[in-house]
C-alpha cells in the first residue's frame, strides 16, 4: 500500500534537532505532516521546533535521551496523547566511534548500542500498536555500516548491524497488517555527526576520517527518504559508492574486505 501523501499524518523524529533529522522534519512539514520531535539536545530542540512553526508546520517537541527506556515511552506518550497517533516513526537518533577495536572501552560499544540499538528498539515499541492501528510506516537510518563490515567502527557497524536484523525481521512479522518498515543506507553526509565521533576512551576522536566518494547534505539525504516513503520501499541505498558496496561485500566479500582496509586503515595510524 502507497502512502502517497503526508499531509495531516503525525511524523515522529529521532535526532530532530540537527543533521538528517531536522532535514527530514522540514522535508515532511513541506508535505504537511504534523511533527513530534524528539532529541536530548533541548535548546537546539526547542529552536529546530521554532523554526518548523514559524514555517507553517504544527509540531510538538519532547526531549528525549533514547538510550533510555522510561524516557523514550514517556516522550512517545506524550505524543500520543497529543496528536491520537503516530503514522510515521524516523528511527535516527544516533553516534558513531572510530577505534581500534583493541583500543576501544566496553563502556564505548554499551553507548554506542544504547543509543543506536537500543533507542530505535525503545521508541518503536512504545509506538507499535499505533503504528500498526494506522497502517503506518518505521523508516530505520541505517548506515552502510549495517549491511557490509567497515574498518576501525566496530562498535558502530555492530549496532547497525543490529539494526538490520532487527527491522528487517519485524518487516516480515508486520507487513500483512499493512505497517511497512524501511531501512536506510546513506553515505557520508555533512552532519556534525563525524566530527563527535567517540574515540576508544569515549573522548571525541581527534584522528581526521577517512572519506570514500563524496558527501550529500541533510537536504538531498531527507527528500531521497520522503520518496522512498511514499513508494514504502523496503531498502534505500542512497550513493553510487553504497551501492558498490552492497553489492561487492555480498559477491566478493575477500576483494570488498581489502579495498575497505585500504581506504580506512589511515585512521588507525597511530
Amino acid at each position: 500500500m502507497l502512502m502517497t501523501s503526508f499531509k495531516n499524518k503525525v511524523v515522529v523524529v529521532t535526532g530532530a534537532a540537527s543533521g538528517i533529522g531536522l532535514a527530514i522534519c522540514g522535508r515532511f512539514a513541506k508535505a504537511g505532516a504534523v511533527l513530534g520531535l524528539l532529541d536530548m539536545d533541548a535548546e537546539s530542540l526547542k529552536a529546530a521546533e521554532e523554526m518548523l512553526c514559524d514555517g507553517g508546520a504544527r509540531c510538538l517537541s519532547v526531549p528525549c535521551d533514547v538510550s533510555r527506556q522510561d524516557a523514550c515511552t514517556m516522550a512517545i506518550g506524550q505524543i500520543l496523547d497529543h496528536f491520537g497517533g503516530i503514522d510515521v516513526l524516523v528511527n535516527n537518533a544516533g553516534i558513531t566511534q572510530r577505534s581500534a577495536f583493541v583500543d576501544t572501552d566496553i563502556a564505548v560499544f554499551e553507548k554506542v548500542m544504547a543509543v543506536n540499538f537500543f533507542g530505535s528498539l525503545y521508541c518503536t515499541k512504545a509506538a507499535i500498536h499505533s503504528l500498526i492501528e494506522r497502517k503506518g510506516l518505521i523508516i530505520v537510518n541505517e548506515s552502510i555500516a549495517g549491511i557490509a563490515p567497515l574498518l576501525g567502527r566496530t562498535g558502530y557497524s555492530a549496532s547497525k548491524h543490529a539494526l538490520h536484523g532487527l527491522f528487517t525481521s519485524l518487516r516480515t512479522e508486520i507487513r500483512e497488517t499493512g505497517t511497512h518498515v524501511m531501512t536506510v543506507c546513506p553515505g557520508f553526509v555533512e552532519t556534525n555527526l563525524q566530527t563527535r565521533a567517540m574515540g576508544g576512551d569515549g573522548r571525541v576522536t581527534q584522528r581526521p576520517q577517512s572519506r570514500v566518494g563524496g558527501q550529500q547534505t541533510p537536504e538531498k539525504v531527507a527528500d531521497i527518504i520522503y520518496r522512498g516513503a511514499q513508494k514504502r520501499k523496503d531498502l534505500l541505498v542512497l550513493t553510487p559508492v553504497g551501492k558498490l558496496t552492497w553489492w561487492m561485500s555480498r559477491l566478493l566479500p575477500p576483494l570488498y574486505e581489502r579495498i575497505m582496509a585500504k581506504q580506512l586503515k589511515s585512521e588507525l595510524d597511530r
